[in-house]
């Protein structure tokens, strides 16, 4: 696993008044290991944009860390603002520039105590990750009990990547892989390449290898085959919101693999900090679906793939309905089944 967190996904350089934030720009993964170092508000708005920083725990972090830089340069408020325009979806980038709001609304705030108020956010998601890893082990060491042949491994499907270069620690999704290998549980994960944009291939693939955790890689519709042979025994993802009910906004391809999981027996489980929950957006139909540019599909990575001129769809996340999830897998414990009290409740817990 330390080969995989060397690459640090996210941090601050320097101090308050000159420091800046650098970012490990993951749309060059896995060939390339390159940081972007962020002085102004517009270029941490063009790295979110361009996702070149992903995955809604980093987004938040980074979203923090691009208000301290819109401090420096006079107006934290509008630097906020912009931030939270950069994208839709995911709830942690609006959790974090409120809170940096109101860190900077508290009498006698410094450029230190904002500095401050972002790194606590940077630290607590570490924090939950590693919590979440710790609720979510159990479940992991159980698999082996659902293999009709003992001498075989349990296998664990995973989407897009909820990894530690989704967070700023050891990831949501990823957080019981990187524990059981530390514990020597055996298990086997296949993770999905996600298309369009691979985040699977890309990032999950080469953070697990890195971490000499035994991953395959398959084509997001291998995964209905993968299951129906018996290979998969559990599906984990991460989430970009989660509403009151708990229905789950992930990377578009989730909703598909929790109607084959439910198909075929199969646990499906979505794992996600407290600061991933949306209490004021009561179902999934309210939550706002990015839509990307069309080339990404019609020409992705500079190839075209697709005739000129052709209309797209182009969802960046799609919904997973609470009756699909088993459980999901927080900070605070699992919650079980998945609805509007139980999320509830789990959320009045202290982290």
């Amino acid at each position: 696993m330390s080969a995989m967190l060397a690459l640090k996904t996210l941090e601050w350089i320097g101090d308050a008044r000159s420091g800046f934030l650098r970012l490990l720009d993951q749309t060059r993964l896995p060939t390339e290991v390159t940081y972007l170092d962020c002085h102004d508000v517009q270029s941490v708005w063009d790295a979110i944009k361009r996702l070149s920083v992903r995955g809604a725990p980093a987004i938040g972090v980074a979203a923090a860390y691009g208000c301290v830089i819109g401090s420096q340069h006079g107006n934290l408020v509008s630097a906020a603002d912009h931030l939270a325009a950069s994208r839709p979806t995911a709830v942690n980038l609006f959790w974090a520039v409120d809170r940096m709001k109101r860190a900077a609304a508290q009498p006698g705030t410094t450029p230190e105590s904002l500095l401050a108020e972002a790194k606590l956010i940077h630290h607590e998601d570490v924090e939950m990750c590693k919590r979440i890893g710790g609720y979510g082990l159990p479940l992991i060491k159980e698999l082996s009990g659902r293999l009709k042949n003992a001498s075989a491994v349990p296998g664990v499907l995973t989407h897009c990547n909820a990894g530690a270069l989704a967070t700023a620690g050891i990831g949501t999704a990823t957080a019981p892989m990187y524990l059981a290998k530390q514990a020597g549980i055996p298990f086997a994960v296949f993770a999905d390449e996600t298309r369009p944009l691979l985040q699977g291939a890309r990032l999950t693939a080469f953070e697990l290898q890195a971490a000499d955790i035994d991953v395959t890689l398959i084509c997001d519709d291998m995964a209905a085959h993968t299951m129906r042979n018996g290979r998969i025994q559990m599906v984990i993802t991460g989430a970009d919101r989660i509403a009151a009910n708990g229905d789950a906004a992930n990377k578009i391809g989730t909703y598909n693999l929790a109607v084959l999981a439910h198909h075929h027996s199969i646990p499906f489980y979505v794992a996600a900090p407290t600061s991933t929950f949306d209490l004021a957006t009561p179902d999934g139909s309210h939550i706002p679906i990015e839509e990307r540019a069309a080339e990404e599909i019609t020409e992705g990575f500079g190839k075209r793939t697709a005739p000129i001129g052709i209309k797209t769809f182009s969802p960046a996340f799609d919904v997973t309905p609470s009756e699909l999830i088993t459980a999901l897998i927080t900070d605070r414990g699992l919650i079980q089944p998945v609805n509007t009290q139980n999320v509830a409740r789990v959320l009045t817990l202290r982290g």
